[in-house]
């Protein structure tokens, strides 16, 4: 048994609506690329996003899921259609909605797939959104960016969400949705090579220093294996035992890095075995990020590779995101979406 945590799709209902509109140009679909305003995107007007079929075929998702190993697999929208960075909250929040609407239509058609709604996170209306895709649209869990609104994650705007998130011990993944400095990172791919990494880290570093995971307990799952976090702790660590601007809360950085959960999408066998080791193999949970051209996959083989026990090697594969999250429920040995 194996469950994906971090996973995403463009549904085409989405993608028509935004075209629709004047913020998607889809001529580009048949050749696996797509552009978006960067109002919604993010990114720079004119770069090419890859669109691959399985983002709103559900069909060839399943094969591609097959070919991986993947039993089950949590499907959330990518944060090129966060509209992390534009100053229009009502955009935002309609493209939110619109976005969260054609995902819980698409995982609808098998039941190997479930959804993580997209929290409009930043705004004062994050919080509705969230129990919305909760209670009406039946989502297993909840996907946030790192920044919005012009907002970072420990902004007081924010709070709402996190006691929701706290309440209902609603799996959340933590998704890097800009990154810092981008006229520096624009060649060579570093936006996500190197920026995306750093921007995980910095938001995980608010949350702490921040005081929001002394305030509350959410269950908060960082993809790419935390980026940058994992290998930053001890310097975060010293820093609060050193600088006063740094001691804002009462216990250290490294005490919190096991109150999080982190994705197996690093790549590497040895940066697995190192975050497991970190991080400790309770707070593990498969994570490819298909069907993007960054995926991972060969996730469930470099897993297996590991020479881990057969409960580690369980938990981290399928066990920690079945225990996370209550609504994934075994059926004919697949783990599905509970309506």
């Amino acid at each position: 048994m194996t469950v994906d945590v971090h996973a995403h799709a463009l549904p085409l209902p989405l993608l028509r609506y935004l075209a629709d509109r004047g913020y998607a140009d889809l001529s580009g679909m048949d050749s696996g690329t797509l552009l978006l305003d960067p109002r919604v995107s993010g990114v720079a007007r004119g770069a090419r996003i890859p669109l691959a079929a399985d983002q709103y075929d559900v069909r060839r998702r399943l094969t591609s899921m097959d070919a991986a190993g993947i039993a089950a697999q949590l499907v959330a929208a990518p944060p090129f259609v966060f509209a992390s960075s534009a100053d229009d909250d009502e955009l935002v929040l309609e493209i939110t909605r619109r976005s969260n609407d054609a995902l819980a239509e698409y995982v609808s058609a098998d039941r190997r797939l479930a959804a993580l709604g997209t929290v409009p996170v930043g705004l004062p209306g994050a919080a509705r959104e969230a129990a919305r895709c909760l209670d009406e649209l039946g989502m297993a869990g909840l996907t946030t960016g790192t920044f919005g609104g012009g907002r970072e994650l420990d902004d007081p705007v924010n709070e709402d969400l996190w006691s929701l998130l706290t309440e209902r011990r609603a799996f959340c993944l933590v998704h890097p949705s800009r990154a810092s400095s981008p006229a520096r990172l624009r060649e060579y791919h570093l936006v996500q090579l190197l920026g995306y990494p750093a921007e995980t880290a910095l938001a995980a570093a608010r949350l702490i220093f921040g005081g929001v995971l002394d305030r509350h307990d959410p269950v908060l799952c960082l993809v790419h294996g935390g980026g940058c976090l994992p290998g930053l702790v001890p310097r975060l660590d010293l820093g609060w035992r050193r600088k006063r601007e740094s001691q804002t809360v009462s216990a250290s950085p490294r005490d919190y890095l096991r109150r999080l959960h982190y994705d197996t999408a690093v790549f590497d066998g040895t940066a697995l075995r190192r975050l497991i080791e970190d991080v400790g193999p309770g707070n593990v949970l498969l994570g490819t990020d298909l069907p993007f051209d960054l995926a991972d996959v060969d996730a469930v083989s470099t897993v297996r590779e590991q020479g881990l026990p057969p409960a580690v090697e369980h938990a981290i594969l399928a066990g920690n995101a079945l225990r996370l999250i209550p609504s994934l429920t075994t059926a004919p040995g697949t783990p599905g979406a509970a309506g």
